[in-house]
């Protein structure tokens, strides 16, 4: 996948919006333990049934040393991003927008790396809240995996982000706020992508608009750390 860091455009004054490719989730996926095509039923499906995805985490007890490095540098990257946002005052509209949409890079990234290596981890912390809770979590990771998706095409990140411009302490940017946006345009998706993007849709639209940003970045990176300390395999 050819993609970059996000914010680096806003950090150096620019006004272009940020662009990064992401692949569109096919109909069909190959169960990795056993090579059946199989149809998802959940955008981060990897096996056709439990007893694969049972049988592939015995083999792969521990995860591979290239792994384990992608997941701590990557954990330590959303901390430090997401912490710089929710501590920052003062800062013009420009960084405020490059810090969140580093931060909504660096967070769906770690959610995705913990769900494909550490799955059972990552459902365990999951099944661990109340039925409320893990609904509104689930809908909070989709939500911003469709902040990522449509700031990766042409949406500016002023089309989702709410800058409180004329309330005291305007500067502080975890609280501003997720603007409703409108149903995207989504005629070139496969019935199935389409499905999955509008569900990421509908969950931005209940579960982060109108909502303060440093929020649901609190909320998401509660989780994340939780998952990953159960992993083993973040750094402090």
């Amino acid at each position: 996948m050819n993609a970059r860091q996000p914010g680096s455009e806003y950090a150096r004054g620019k006004s272009q919006p940020l662009r990064v490719t992401w692949p569109v989730m096919a109909d069909t996926k190959i169960c990795e333990q056993c090579g059946t095509s199989f149809a998802p039923r959940r955008e981060h499906a990897r096996f056709c049934s439990a007893r694969c995805r049972v049988a592939w985490n015995r083999h792969n007890a521990s995860a591979p040393p290239a792994e384990t490095g992608a997941l701590g540098w990557s954990i330590t990257a959303m901390r430090e991003t997401t912490g710089r946002l929710l501590r920052t005052t003062d800062w013009d509209r420009a960084n405020g927008f490059a810090v969140i949409s580093e931060a909504v890079w660096w967070v769906t990234m770690v959610d995705a790396t913990l769900m494909r290596y550490h799955p059972d981890i990552h459902s365990r912390v999951l099944a661990g809240q109340d039925p409320g809770q893990c609904r509104m979590t689930e809908d909070t990771f989709a939500g911003l995996r469709f902040v990522r998706n449509r700031m990766g095409y042409d949406t500016d990140p002023m089309d989702f982000i709410q800058p409180l411009d004329s309330q005291p302490g305007a500067g502080r940017i975890a609280a501003w706020t997720w603007r409703p946006v409108p149903e995207p345009a989504l005629a070139s998706l496969t019935p199935r992508a389409l499905d999955w993007e509008m569900a990421r849709y509908r969950a931005y639209q209940a579960q982060l608009a109108g909502q303060p940003i440093g929020e649901t970045f609190s909320q998401a990176t509660a989780f994340l750390n939780l998952a990953a300390n159960g992993s083993s395999l973040s750094r402090a």
